[in-house]
């Protein structure tokens, strides 16, 4: 067996003998290495604590032709970049992986593990209301109803908050309902006002700027290899105080972050999201619909199947996932022990909010063209 070091990756990653060209190294993942790679000699073993590139479709029931199949469809879909991580070994991953997008609405689900960290030591109660908090928003305040609704309100997008907003969508205008026409907690509604708001709580709360807090509580532990805190930007306007946060990330960096929820907050030996947050973010009890579809459930900033809806043609008991505007998806699929990381190359060419509102609303990969790539790549797993 093989063990090279590539670049600024100091440790080594050990590799398959029939193994393709390009590397992903994981590091730190302690207890989820297991047994040797069945494609590799006989006697030979993985090393504790390395992620395994393994790429071996003639071992664990994968199919070279089937997954072939998968890169070909990711191709005419104009896919800018793919990983698979099975049980924590990179299965196959094509295009640039180390390219840093903007990651749209990801953005949600990368602060959400920010406000399970952060509300665990006690620093953000999440049940406080917005007039406990001291928020409010200019030059067009809330009303007093509105003011009631619960930091966990807006996490799980049901603060009955209709506050026009700076960054959002023609379909979000559109659709956005009347101001106090729905209760607080009482009304699910993807709402821009209730992400951005959660922004500027969170670094009133803590006193910490998104980008440093991500890079510290997150990226250094599990080892983002690209991620820096100038990667998070802001974008404001006339009509709202709350700005939009938005996050570039490598898809690389994303499948770390994935893993760090399919192993339940925790990386190595350390518990880096509180576990019960994450099962608080991958478990709905009620179905929610988005552009009169059905989607299953919505918590904590993660699309979560509920009711068998999740991904058209692609749905599997327990998956959830992060999403962002023109095809990029993180999902989870803990039956699996598997994460699918799904990039497109929809850069905005400023990091303003005009720019970034064009490049979100440009056509993209939507839920169907993804969920029938999940259903190739969950078709290669098995036997031909």
């Amino acid at each position: 067996m093989q063990r090279r070091s590539l670049g600024d990756i100091t440790p080594p990653y050990v590799t398959c003998a029939n193994s393709l060209s390009h590397f992903f190294d994981l590091r730190f993942l302690l207890e989820w290495v297991g047994a040797g790679c069945t494609c590799c000699d006989a006697g030979e073993s993985r090393p504790s604590g390395k992620l395994v590139e393994s790429r071996c479709f003639s071992g664990g029931g994968r199919s070279k032709e089937k997954l072939s199949a998968a890169r070909e469809y990711a191709n005419s879909i104009h896919s800018s970049a793919v990983m698979i991580i099975e049980h924590g070994e990179v299965v196959d991953e094509w295009g640039d992986t180390e390219q840093k997008i903007s990651s749209y609405s990801v953005r949600k689900s990368l602060i959400s593990a920010l406000y399970g960290i952060y509300s665990a030591e006690g620093v953000i109660n999440v049940n406080q209301t917005l007039e406990q908090a001291g928020i409010d928003d200019s030059p067009d305040p809330l009303t007093k109803g509105e003011r009631q609704a619960r930091i966990v309100d807006l996490l799980r997008a049901r603060s009955g908050i209709y506050h026009p907003v700076d960054f959002e969508t023609d379909y979000m205008k559109k659709t956005r309902p009347e101001r106090d026409s729905h209760a607080p907690g009482s009304f699910w509604y993807y709402n821009n006002w209730d992400f951005n708001a959660l922004g500027t709580i969170f670094e009133k709360k803590t006193g910490l700027k998104i980008g440093d807090a991500f890079y510290e509580r997150i990226a250094k532990p599990i080892g983002m290899q690209d991620f820096q805190p100038s990667d998070m930007y802001y974008m404001g306007g006339p009509v709202s105080i709350h700005r939009a946060y938005h996050f570039e990330i490598t898809a690389r960096d994303m499948a770390r972050f994935g893993l760090l929820y399919l192993r339940h907050g925790r990386w190595g030996n350390k518990q880096i999201v509180r576990e019960a947050w994450v099962e608080k973010s991958s478990h709905a009890s009620e179905m929610i619909k988005f552009q009169g579809i059905e989607m299953g459930g919505y918590e904590y900033l993660w699309w979560v199947e509920y009711g068998g809806a999740h991904l058209p043609g692609g749905t599997l008991p327990g998956m959830y996932s992060a999403r962002g505007a023109g095809g990029h998806y993180l999902l989870i699929v803990p039956s699996l022990d598997l994460v699918i990381v799904h990039r497109v190359d929809n850069q905005p060419t400023n990091k303003d909010t005009k720019s970034v509102i064009d490049a979100a609303q440009r056509p993209g990969v939507d839920a169907t063209h993804f969920g029938h790539l999940v259903k190739l790549i969950l078709d290669a797993r098995r036997p031909t």
